[in-house]
């Protein structure tokens, strides 16, 4: 969601030409496809996938600081919990209708609403990465990773090898 709506957003309200424009989508896309590639890497190497999820969690920061950016210059307001539409707009982008719906919403929000609404829907991930990276970080430091495992399949490789009368495997 949080790619549509900046493909949307850039293409509407920014000018043709601005380096901002392929900035925002990049840091979007980055965020979208360092998820992808670090789901695919767990299965190999946990500290890869850590990496990359903290690859998109700076994607989004920065993404966040665009946003941030356009409305501080434009005098728009970034809707903060004293807001009176702050809360129902957290609610809505936690919400499964969002989902369904998103695509069309936009297109009749103007610069201000959608740019708080990507500024919600962003914070609402960082903070899913942040307890997805202390979990993954975690159980990196309890288990290790793929190098652990596998010197320590070497070792008792080894071991059993150089025990007498063990049986190779």
């Amino acid at each position: 969601m949080i790619y549509d709506i900046t493909f949307y957003f850039t293409k509407k309200y920014l000018r043709r030409g601005d380096r901002t424009i392929d900035q925002m989508v990049q840091a979007a896309r980055s965020g979208k496809q360092n998820i992808a590639e670090g789901n695919q890497a767990a299965a190999t190497s946990g500290e890869t996938e850590i990496k990359l999820t903290n690859v998109e969690k700076a994607s989004l920061e920065e993404l966040l600081d665009d946003y941030e950016d356009y409305l501080r210059v434009r005098k728009l307001q970034q809707w903060g919990n004293q807001h009176p539409r702050y809360e129902k707009m957290r609610q809505y982008a936690r919400s499964e209708q969002i989902k369904n719906e998103y695509a069309e919403k936009i297109q009749q929000m103007n610069d201000e609403e959608i740019a708080n609404l990507c500024i919600t829907l962003i914070h609402q991930a960082m903070y899913m990465l942040h307890k997805l990276l202390i979990t993954m970080q975690d159980r990196f430091v309890k288990e290790g990773g793929i190098r652990e495992l596998m010197f320590q399949s070497r070792m008792n490789y080894r071991k059993k090898r150089n025990t007498p009368n063990t049986p190779e495997p």
